[in-house]
């Protein structure tokens, strides 16, 4: 497509493409049904549209805006008919998803100014946190990183196996201390050792636990600041992990973890297992945060990098 700036490898594209098959069947089958009949989008199709989209789980006030941007092209060309629906969505969509200042890159990369760039992951438990930070992990040393892992969500003993598991199967250094341990105190160790080491990334794991927010706006305050104390503008990056087969609860989950810190950038994990892609569309858009990567399957590369353009493509493929 002569608007992509960058393309996909014919792998990942193929990747994207089967990950999003749920959501696109989900979404077809119903916008299908909404244009059965019709020749002309009129009001009634664009009431039945809005339906489709929140079903789709790209949210009320995301599905408005889209819906009001068709309504200014079905105003200013008189006419357009049900068959050009699809192209206007498309082309509606990425615009709206280029207000996001990311969207563009096709690789794994870290900005060449921060060494060690600091990523601090955070993310209620059971949405692919520990996952994620393997796989990313595992992308960054083959772009020749050097990669250090912190396991500061001390509060359960098996996130702590679960990373040293990673970090055996990518073979990357980690840094853990016993469960119940201070996880500033892990996340000042880590640090320290990929200062030491010469790393080029720092990934810290942190509690996923939303049960009080005033103490997890503190925990990760006090991690932040422990970490300054050795990278002074530490962390770089605070990466939001979000279930995207949950729907709306993901939206929750991003409201909630937004009050409670400064989140940076976002990953959407098990896109190939719902039909509920939709989410993406929506956070990206509500949270003005920009969502950095997708997890599109099981397997250790299937982490890709978000790229809208490549996002949209196949979704209305």
């Amino acid at each position: 497509m002569s608007f992509f700036k960058k393309i996909f490898s014919k792998e990942k594209k193929e990747t994207l493409d089967k990950g999003l098959e749920k959501s696109k069947a989900s979404f077809f089958g119903k916008l299908t049904k909404v244009v059965a009949g019709k020749s002309k989008v009129d009001e009634d199709v664009l009431d039945d549209l809005e339906e489709v989209l929140i079903a789709s789980d790209v949210g009320v006030d995301t599905t408005l805006k889209i819906i009001n941007r068709i309504e200014v092209r079905v105003a200013q060309d008189k006419y357009v008919g049900t068959d050009e629906l699809n192209k206007i969505l498309r082309e509606e969509i990425a615009g709206l998803l280029s207000e996001t200042n990311l969207g563009d890159e096709t690789e794994f990369t870290i900005p060449k100014n921060k060494s060690p760039f600091v990523i601090m992951v955070v993310g209620v438990n059971g949405v692919g946190k520990t996952t994620t930070i393997g796989k990313l992990a595992s992308q960054f040393k083959k772009q020749g990183l050097k990669v250090v892992l912190g396991a500061a969500d001390t509060f359960r003993a098996a996130a702590i196996d679960q990373l040293k598991v990673w970090a055996s199967k990518t073979d990357v250094p980690i840094v853990h201390q016993e469960m119940g341990s201070d996880p500033a105190s892990v996340a000042f160790d880590t640090l320290k050792s990929a200062v030491t080491q010469n790393a080029d990334v720092v990934i810290i794991d942190t509690a996923g636990r939303l049960h009080n927010k005033v103490n997890l706006m503190n925990e990760l305050t006090k991690i932040k600041r422990v970490m300054q104390k050795v990278v002074a503008d530490a962390p770089h990056d605070v990466l939001l992990v979000l279930d995207g087969s949950t729907g709306q609860n993901a939206f929750e989950q991003a409201k909630q973890f937004t009050k409670a810190t400064e989140v940076t950038s976002l990953a959407v994990t098990k896109l190939d297992g719902t039909a509920k892609g939709g989410v993406v569309i929506g956070i990206s858009d509500q949270f003005q945060i920009p969502v950095k990567y997708i997890g599109v399957g099981e397997g250790i590369d299937d982490l890709q990098v978000f790229n809208k353009h490549e996002f949209v493509d196949s979704f209305f493929k």
